[in-house]
């Protein structure tokens, strides 16, 4: 129920205004809370993997607001963020953030992933109409997701029903 609250909380504040000067690096340490959360939310398939590894393509600032939030919130687990350019690496990841300048090779990336159990974000509309498992959307009133429940479920991932309740759209 604690975690509930929190995730709500970021829900919330993402639609609170804000001055633009300040719009972009708010938006992108919201973003990054989201992922983080995103990820806490998630069951994978056993065996659980002793370490777990964000990746992040396109979006070299994103990784830097991860890696800045997760220096400040205390885990058990040992966590690591990887900057990726090439699909190559992924089978590394246990999350992909899929930023903007990974759009146009998104094909690739899905092909690199096959089944694996990899919580796929994209970091736009239409990264979740190509198969994101999850989908950040920036709307009028702040940041918003979608979740492909399909998607996640043919990966083996378990999203957790409070993530589903909160999401704009479940397909």
């Amino acid at each position: 129920m604690n975690a509930l609250r929190r995730l709500l909380a970021w829900v919330l504040l993402a639609m609170l205004p804000l001055p633009q000067a300040c719009l972009a690096q708010d938006q992108l340490q919201l973003k990054a809370a989201f992922i983080y959360r995103f990820a806490q939310l998630t069951e994978w398939p056993p065996p659980p993997a002793r370490e777990f590894t964000y990746c992040i393509a396109g979006d070299a600032r994103l990784q830097e607001a991860l890696r800045a939030l997760m220096q400040t919130t205390p885990s058990n687990a040992s966590t690591h963020t990887l900057l990726l350019n090439e699909p190559q690496r992924v089978p590394q990841c246990q999350l992909l953030v899929l930023g903007i300048g990974a759009r146009g090779d998104l094909r690739r990336w899905h092909e690199v992933l096959a089944d694996d159990p990899v919580l796929v974000i994209g970091d736009s509309a239409d990264a979740f109409r190509s198969g994101a498992s999850i989908g950040l959307v920036i709307e009028p009133n702040g940041l918003a997701f979608r979740i492909n429940q399909t998607e996640a479920r043919r990966r083996g991932l378990t999203l957790s029903y409070q993530m589903l309740k909160l999401a704009r759209e479940v397909k």
